[in-house]
């Protein structure tokens, strides 16, 4: 059942889990890596929040609960009243934090959103402890740095400054800090969507878990706005058969014709399809490009595109292929019971991106025309919130662009459609746009979020959160 905690518990659970967490300032500037009494107050306060959350183990076996008590402390340490904030969730140990700074109703709220939880990570597999924050080389490691604690930092420094300012927005300005993002639809986005749509209501969101900065070799290149996403689906095919001894085979086997099929499917490309977002990243960023894949880029962006340059992006790139196509790629096998006989069941998972557009429904047909076998059962295993594109805000496109040169001149903007799940899908379903917006740049290549020695450079860090204070200034008054 669902239900909100009192700031009287809070402070209890505060008091509790005090003197374990960390959180206390003196502690914090103990543990601070060399040079940070030397940075301005506000790269200070979010060195010390950005350990804060780091060190705080908010996988799915915890529960955010915990971050999202000390990040409410802090904001009511700053001026924000107990009317402000608001902590929810479906279980004691996986909560959500709603902010809200009021503002003079001359505009609808604007929502910003982040998640707090992470994917787990182990010692055995880091070259350090995952939850401790390590300065080295020029990068900040540690879970969640890059997915996405330095984000969650950007925004609550943002909030703690303006409060403490008296910065008055147009309209309200309201910071949602969720959790169980990485684990699924138990809660996050997806639950306050149903749950508590009052509190997180407006024009559109910024969700900075998607869009962000590109870098080759450490030079900016690319700015991009997330205004699309593909949606996540799972299947499973499963083959059955009488089996028998392995001494006398046949040729109806379960492991055969399921591998048929799935060769089959390797074998198949889902059509070439664009839209306004898609189109639109390929003009941009044939701008970064030249010779043939510029030539590809600029003939792609065209109405109608040219399928053969189409072909060639997506045979240079998986990242382009997986932008240009609805996929659907098997990722996990089995099959029979024992070394000496016949398998009576083989089984196979597959991972399917539908394009905005696409429907479930016509991917299952696909997969039933392209394995062409009515004995390999096929079976959805979830349903999936298929989100509409948001339209390309010009106003909000201006600004990013002016916010973008004046940090990066130079630098491009570009519409993006992620080929991966935020939770912006939910917000999309129910009407409110979001587009994806991040100071953070980040190596191509040097993606680690979810992975090992997950890591972000200082510099990038510093300059995402005074990024995302602009911006919310800009996008309010």
């Amino acid at each position: 059942m669902a239900h909100s905690l009192s700031f009287a518990w809070l402070r209890v659970a505060l008091a509790l889990i005090g003197p374990m967490s960390g959180w206390g300032a003196a502690s914090l500037l103990a543990q601070s890596p060399s040079g940070a009494a030397s940075l301005p107050p506000h790269h200070a306060l979010a060195l010390e929040v950005f350990r804060e959350l780091i060190e705080t183990d908010t996988t799915l076996k915890t529960g955010s609960t915990k971050a999202v008590m000390a990040i409410a402390a802090r904001l009511k340490a700053a001026g924000f009243t107990d009317a402000e904030l608001t902590i929810d969730g479906p279980r004691p140990q996986n909560q959500n934090l709603i902010v809200r700074l009021r503002g003079k109703g001359l505009q609808r709220p604007v929502l910003f959103i982040g998640h707090l939880d992470v994917v787990e990570a182990f010692r055995a597999d880091w070259t350090m402890d995952p939850f401790t924050l390590i300065e080295k080389d020029g990068y900040f490691y540690g879970r969640g740095t890059t997915d996405m604690k330095n984000a969650d930092t950007a925004l609550i420094v943002s909030l703690i400054r303006m409060k403490q300012a008296g910065y008055m927005p147009r309209g309200d300005i309201i910071v949602a800090l969720t959790d169980h993002e990485e684990g699924g639809e138990a809660n996050g986005m997806a639950w306050l969507v149903k749950n508590r749509r009052e509190l997180i209501d407006a024009e559109y969101c910024i969700n900075p878990d998607g869009g962000g900065g590109k870098m080759k070799l450490g030079k900016p290149m690319l700015m991009q706005i997330q205004t699309a996403e593909k949606a996540y689906l799972t299947f499973q095919l499963e083959v059955t058969n009488k089996g028998g001894h392995g001494s006398v085979p046949v040729k109806d086997n379960a492991i055969y014709r399921l591998a048929a099929g799935l060769n089959r499917l390797a074998a198949y490309d889902f059509p070439i399809q664009l839209n306004e977002t898609t189109r639109t990243f390929f003009a941009r960023s044939a701008l970064q490009e030249t010779g043939q894949t510029k030539a590809d880029m600029l003939a792609v962006a065209q109405t109608p595109s040219d399928l053969a340059a189409a072909e060639r992006l997506a045979a240079q790139s998986a990242s382009y292929n997986a932008m240009l196509r609805t996929t659907c790629v098997a990722t996990m096998l089995s099959g029979g019971h024992a070394a000496n006989a016949l398998p009576q069941m083989a089984r196979a998972v597959l991972n399917g991106r539908v394009l905005p557009g696409d429907s479930p429904e016509a991917m299952t047909e696909t997969l039933k025309t392209v394995l062409a076998d009515d004995q390999i059962k096929i079976t959805r295993l979830e349903t999936t919130v298929v989100s509409p594109i948001s339209p390309l805000r010009p106003d909000l496109f201006a600004k990013v662009e002016q916010l973008t040169t004046a940090m990066w001149p130079g630098v491009p903007v570009t519409p993006i459609m992620s080929t991966g799940a935020t939770d912006g899908k939910y917000l999309r379903s129910v009407g409110i746009p979001v587009y994806g917006v991040s100071g953070t740049f980040i190596n191509s290549g040097d993606m680690r979020a979810h992975g090992r020695d997950e890591r972000l450079g200082v510099q990038e860090f510093y300059r995402s959160v005074d990024f995302m204070h602009e911006l919310i200034k800009m996008l309010t008054q």
